[in-house]
């Protein structure tokens, strides 16, 4: 937004254009280049300030004039106003400039939230940007609005195939396998490209143990102890032995009914794999006042506290 001038059209434009509601007061965008057109005869063309204030309405969606430009941007480009920002979008892409591309697509969403391939594409290079990144909060950012803009396209059409491919990847990589072969399922119903499909097939013979693990936390988690406990038990001595949620759930589990000598050291291995998981320590905490054991009970509560303070 530094990048650019803001200005007003004159009374006398307003007036020829027919637009004095709509745009009297208005800011208008201009950027470096346009003030060297405003010598030239033609001036500065309609459609170069249609696209100005497209790119402000993608750096910010919210702009208090989104409205007004939405108008001029439809009066310009008529019903392909978002393949125009789609088109421009998919430009910058073939250059990797991803954050131009970005503020196309989100201008395309801001005129039709739901067309297609503004919300795929607008995925599509949130993924591409947040691979690349570096900071912690950056990446997680972008995470979460790409699995938003994946959903969206899953909801909004269910055939596109795309979407559902890559929103499995998106669950894949949170770990939320049972999502992951759900979404896949729908890629398979929907996609006829051999190749993806051989991928697919793959990926989701992969994933058939974590699938049921994950299985069994939703039963721990959904109070049915002893089901998570059938789930969950064989695989104690399995490939998965060092996730340290598989412990955790195990311990609420054995906890739960009452099998407190397995459910204490299922936490203990589940803290061995994640030293700070202060749910693992609150239930080790009350394993031990049940027991009785004071000093190991105020141990934990002494550590929830230096790490609860540390937030």
């Amino acid at each position: 937004m530094e990048a650019l001038t803001f200005d007003e059209f004159s009374p006398a434009f307003l007036s020829r254009a027919g637009i004095e509601d709509l745009f009297s007061g208005v800011s208008i965008p201009l950027r470096d280049g346009d003030r060297e057109a405003f010598k030239t005869p033609g001036g500065v063309q309609s459609s170069t300030l249609a696209e100005n204030m497209a790119r402000v309405l993608g750096i910010d969606p919210k702009f208090k004039y989104r409205e007004a430009y939405a108008v001029f941007i439809g009066r310009n480009f008529g019903s392909k106003a978002v393949d125009h920002m789609t088109g421009m979008a998919k430009e910058h892409i073939d250059r990797e400039e991803y954050e131009e591309a970005c503020i196309c697509f989100r201008a395309g969403l801001v005129l039709q939230f739901n067309d297609l391939a503004a919300m795929y594409g607008y995925a599509r290079v949130l993924r591409a940007m947040y691979e690349d990144g570096k900071r912690e909060d950056y990446v997680g950012n972008l995470k979460a609005e790409a699995i938003d803009y994946f959903e969206m396209t899953t909801e909004y059409y269910p055939h596109f195939d795309m979407g559902w491919y890559y929103l499995g990847y998106m669950y894949l990589n949170l770990g939320l396998y049972v999502k992951a072969q759900l979404a896949w399922d729908e890629y398979l119903r929907w996609s006829r490209d051999e190749k993806d499909r051989l991928e697919i097939d793959k990926r989701l013979s992969q994933i058939e143990e974590p699938v049921e693990i994950e299985k069994g936390y939703n039963a721990v988690l959904a109070g049915r102890w002893s089901k998570g406990l059938e789930i969950l038990e064989p695989y104690k001595d399995s490939k998965y032995s060092d996730w340290w949620p598989l412990w955790y759930y195990i311990g609420v589990a054995c906890a739960r009914t009452n099998r407190l000598d397995e459910a204490e050291s299922a936490f203990k291995r589940a803290l061995k794999g994640s030293p700070r998981h202060i749910e693992s320590m609150k239930e080790l905490a009350a394993i031990y006042e049940t027991t009785g054991d004071e000093p190991n009970r105020k141990k934990y509560l002494d550590k929830i506290k230096l790490l609860t303070q540390d937030v």
